[in-house]
């Protein structure tokens, strides 16, 4: 796996984190050593709206030393059934600034980046460059197949999360290890290219799952969401798995793109 998961020891801890972190660290398997682990990570989540205010706030939380969050829009109406990191009287700011403001506010032991850009195949290097995970909070194919192109090109894992009414979808993506989002979703899927709705409570079930999935990869703990496409149906609150399959013809992890 890539360097988000080598076992190396993070920085020292101070008496207000040990406090702060008290819960995680009496986990087994965590300890002071893991949660120095997290506290040296540095973690970009692409999107601020409905995934990106759950995963950006529980990766604040948990002590991710260095978050970045990346998002081009304002604050709209329509977003306060389920962006929570954004409130009425952050109508017409920047996404960006308004997470800034909470996420700093919920933890200033951690370095807190917000950057309003939009996601390009020509900008996605400023957006993610100096983080080593990317978490997919987006709401659309296109920008998602750019994040995942970036992230096996540059061997960044890659946690992709999905909603749309009552339900979601979580995967995570290791370069090398796993397939990739295009092996799932191949460039003829047009999918996710139109206006969707979303039950406010639905992005915070897979938005935690994906924060879940982030804390697992930097700590080497459990098994991650490779090759394993977990759905969830609000509906009638059962997960079931999907396998995924690597694409020995994917133009992005195939064999013949790693020769290039």
């Amino acid at each position: 796996m890539t360097d988000a998961t080598e076992d190396r020891p993070g920085p020292s801890l101070s008496p207000g984190e040990l406090e702060r972190y008290r819960r995680q660290i009496i986990i087994p398997g965590i300890g002071e050593r893991g949660q120095g682990r997290l506290k040296a990570a540095r973690v970009c989540v692409i999107g601020l709206g409905g995934l990106g205010s759950i995963s950006a706030t529980y990766l604040a939380a948990a002590g991710i030393g260095y978050l970045r969050g990346v998002d081009c829009d304002c604050v709209e109406p329509g977003n306060l059934n389920r962006q929570v990191l954004h409130w009425t009287p952050d109508l017409g700011r920047p996404k960006a600034e308004s997470a800034r403001e909470k996420l700093s506010a919920l933890n200033p032991e951690v370095e807190t980046e917000t950057v309003r850009l939009e996601v390009t195949p020509e900008t996605v290097g400023e957006a993610v460059g100096g983080c080593r995970l990317i978490v997919d909070a987006t709401d659309n194919l296109a920008t998602r197949r750019v994040l995942n192109r970036f992230a096996v090109e540059q061997g960044i894992p890659f946690v992709f999360g999905g909603v749309e009414g009552f339900g979601g979808m979580v995967l995570t993506v290791v370069p090398g290890d796993s397939p990739c989002l295009e092996c799932l979703f191949p460039a003829r899927d047009r999918s996710g290219e139109r206006e969707i709705g979303v039950a406010g409570p639905v992005p915070g079930v897979v938005a935690s799952l994906q924060a879940l999935e982030v804390i697992k990869l930097i700590l080497g703990l459990g098994s991650p969401l490779l090759g394993r496409l977990l759905l969830f149906r609000g509906l009638d609150m059962t997960f079931r798995e999907l396998r995924v399959d690597r694409n020995p013809d994917c133009p992005v992890c195939g064999p013949a793109r790693r020769k290039r």
